[in-house]
């Protein structure tokens, strides 16, 4: 694993410490799966975080979200949420309405463009994560994932 990593990075030193190889390892692995979606995303117009952001929005239903539910159920922190709902709304993929019982409250839905967009996207996608990670077999990605779940609960 170490000679790998220090291959990719160009890093002569050993690491300081196991955690900061592991750390350095999920950071490039998390930059090399973002790059692939990212290639992926990029003929439809898209970026990996509006595409988080319309599938939010696709399994919040008619009812839509509020700005802040949206950006507190995104997969990667986006600071600014608001210019991202921006650019969705200007290619017809969202609307936004203000509610009438409480007018600071400003709901994000997505638009039959977008649902239809997100059609197109479902097979792509699921191809995506297929070949990236399906070669690690089912009880590999199990343990994968419960290690990268208890990672994140030490973290927060």
């Amino acid at each position: 694993m170490t000679r790998r990593l220090k291959t990719e990075i160009k890093q002569r030193k050993s690491f300081s410490s196991l955690e900061a190889e592991v750390y350095l390892n999920v950071m490039r692995t998390a930059d090399v799966l973002s790059q692939g979606a990212e290639a992926l995303l990029k003929p439809y117009g898209l970026t990996g975080t509006q595409y988080n952001v319309l599938r939010i929005l696709r399994g919040a239903g008619p009812g839509g979200l509020a700005c802040g539910e949206v950006g507190g159920r995104m997969v990667t922190h986006d600071p600014d949420i608001t210019r991202l709902l921006d650019r969705l709304e200007s290619r017809g993929l969202t609307t936004r309405t203000r509610e009438k019982t409480d007018r600071r409250v400003i709901t994000t839905r997505i638009t039959p463009a977008g649902l239809a967009l997100l059609k197109r996207l479902d097979g792509p996608v699921a191809e995506g994560h297929r070949k990236a990670l399906a070669h690690l077999g089912k009880a590999r990605l199990r343990s994968l994932a419960a290690l990268l779940t208890a990672a994140r609960e030490s973290s927060g």
